[in-house]
């Protein structure tokens, strides 16, 4: 997709470091580093998070030898986080001498009294490079990038690439597509500056079908047809502006979906008879027309308008239609994270969500695209989908890849030449957009849209399901895997998501067989443990807790399982039985300390 730029604070992270995040607490006698100025973070917008910002950066250098940071580097915050009993977490990207890290972000927690607790970080070398001259032109760079790409380069930015073990001076090139038939979608292409060796090419948006499959679904010649629930009519608009027709004011609307019939749309009056689809009840979230061309902007998009504020009419005919499903699944999706975890939209900012439908032509995917910071929706291809994918569930996982982004950024090690991605990291992104897109569909309980431990089975797919939680190698499409091997490293992320998204029903649910609302489930455990599940929602507290304060950008599964135990001695403690049924879920599907990797990757 069209993503030709990434912000300089949210660094494009696409190669895990040979070691894994550790968690160093309470580190006493460390060397010291004096810190240089640094910015002040554009997310600490009161006194309060700017005081934990500077208490953190201070720590982060007064305790150098657990923390990795050094006189030459420079900390920006990107996600403050208190916890009720007053604890802090900040989390940083850095650069080094004025270049931006890549593998260089860490999280720094601090007590209530804000003293140093302990560091996750997602490297354990040291970062340091000898000079900032590169031999590599940046001119050839950008060469070099969008022969590799396929693409139009953008500017060639010199960095430091310290996620495979050592700190190698870099050029970062982003590409952008190039609309020919050869080209991946927009890419983030990192080359050494010494010698123009490509150290990774990444796609910059996360989709929700890899090429792989695309390619698969093809061949078999199977169809979709994506089962729409029964169509009723919408009723007329209920609910008055707050306002005076003519001023911009909230309302309510109603609107025919294609997957949940009708539903209630908070909209937008700006005149007597005239509506448009911004809800500003949820930060002011929008769902625009892209046009079917591939936008590289939301602004760009055309705004739905309606007289009537009666939106769609539950078919293709209507291009409100598509508009409607998609507005209602990111408002279900803002109203979970904010109902379940208190968190103010995908970044934590209070602002809304942003859609784009009627993306491209025949684009039979769904995208969230981090520099957008939109959803952005195909109408399927007319061959394998025959209608848009906005789905609950896949606006649910799409748009929790933004709520990643915006915290631990995971990312995938590698990509191939056809797109298809690769790694630990990225399989955890993937999974945990799996299991935060279900709890969606638990939490906004639509009988229409049945809640359940699947992924997208209003796809219409013959295996009835895209991915499932209990047991992921039913799916059959993209090679899901129970367990964890060695082989996890490299194995595509939709296939190796099946790690830890069977951990986390494990760990809601327990092994065995049983029926929940409806759906037959049967979940396996590696060494024939049995796992008596805490509940669906222990669970999700404990892996949105350990992705936003103990996740970085290298986190594999060994971290996540380190992470996960973490969340849950902070919320329940270290003997409680969640603490320990963590710990068993992931001994579940293979994942233990015994069987850490000693020298990763």
């Amino acid at each position: 997709m069209r993503r030709p730029h990434i912000r300089r604070h949210r660094l494009a992270i696409a190669v895990a470091v040979t070691t894994a995040a550790t968690l160093t607490a309470g580190v006493a006698g460390s060397a010291s580093a004096t810190p240089p100025a640094s910015p002040v973070a554009a997310s600490s917008t009161t006194p309060a998070l700017q005081k934990a910002v500077d208490a953190a950066r201070e720590a982060a250098y007064a305790h150098a030898s657990a923390t990795g940071v050094s006189k030459k580097d420079t900390l920006e915050a990107t996600d403050t986080l208190v916890d009720p009993d007053g604890r802090q977490h900040v989390r940083f990207v850095r650069t080094h001498r004025g270049m931006p890290v890549l593998g260089g972000d860490l999280v720094v927690h601090l007590t209530a009294k804000s003293a140093y607790e302990g560091v996750t970080r997602a490297f354990r070398h040291q970062v340091d490079v000898s000079g900032t001259d590169a031999k590599l032109s940046a001119g050839e760079a950008r060469t070099k990038a969008a022969a590799v790409a396929k693409g139009r380069a953008g500017d060639a930015e010199l960095v430091v690439d310290a996620r495979n073990g050592r700190t190698t001076l870099a050029y970062q090139v982003e590409v952008a597509d190039s609309g020919t038939a050869e080209s991946g979608g927009a890419r983030t292409v990192v080359l050494d500056a010494a010698s123009g060796t490509v150290l990774s090419n990444v796609q910059a948006d996360d989709s929700f079908l890899s090429p792989a499959l695309q390619r698969k679904l093809r061949a078999r010649g199977e169809r979709l047809n994506p089962a729409t629930g029964l169509f009723t009519p919408a009723p007329p608009a209920t609910g008055k502006a707050a306002k005076a027709a003519g001023s911009p004011a909230a309302a309510k609307g109603t609107g025919a979906s294609f997957f949940v019939g009708s539903v209630p749309l908070s909209t937008t009056q700006t005149a007597k008879k005239s509506f448009t689809l911004k809800d500003s009840t949820r930060g002011n979230t929008e769902t625009r027309d892209a046009g079917d061309k591939e936008l590289d902007k939301f602004s760009s998009g055309k705004a739905f308008t309606s007289t009537t504020n009666r939106w769609g009419n539950g078919t293709t005919s209507n291009r409100a239609t598509a508009a409607v499903d998609a507005q209602y699944g990111i408002a279900s999706t803002l109203d979970f994270y904010k109902k379940t975890f208190g968190r103010k939209g995908i970044k934590n900012d209070g602002r809304g969500a942003r859609a784009l439908v009627h993306f491209g032509k025949k684009v039979g995917n769904a995208f969230w695209s981090p520099d957008c910071g939109c959803m952005l929706y195909g109408d399927g291809d007319g061959k394998t989908f025959t209608k848009p994918l906005v789905v609950l569930d896949v606006t649910g996982h799409e748009l929790s890849h933004g709520v990643v982004d915006a915290t631990a950024n995971l990312k995938p090690t590698r990509v191939d030449i056809e797109g298809n991605q690769f790694g630990e990291p990225g399989s955890l992104n993937e999974s945990l957009a799996d299991i935060f897109g279900s709890a969606v569909e638990f939490s906004t309980n639509n009988p229409k849209n049945p809640p359940n431990y699947l992924l997208g089975e209003k796809l219409g797919l013959d295996q009835k399901f895209l991915r499932r939680l209990d047991k992921p190698s039913l799916d059959k499409l993209e090679g899901a895997v129970d367990y964890w091997s060695k082989a996890s490293y490299d194995t595509e992320v939709h296939a190796g998501s099946g790690v830890s998204s069977h951990a986390y029903y494990l760990l809601a649910e327990g092994s065995g067989k049983k029926t929940i609302g409806g759906v037959a489930y049967n979940s396996p455990t590696h060494d024939g443990s049995k796992v008596t599940g805490i509940g669906r929602n222990k669970a999700t507290a404990i892996f949105y807790r350990a992705l936003t304060r103990y996740m970085v950008s290298t986190t594999d599964f060994h971290d996540a399982r380190t992470a996960t135990l973490h969340a849950a001695k902070d919320l329940y403690g270290a003997k409680s039985t969640e603490y320990k049924t963590v710990n068993k879920a992931w001994a579940a599907v293979n994942v233990k300390a015994s069987n850490t990797p000693s020298a990763k990757h």
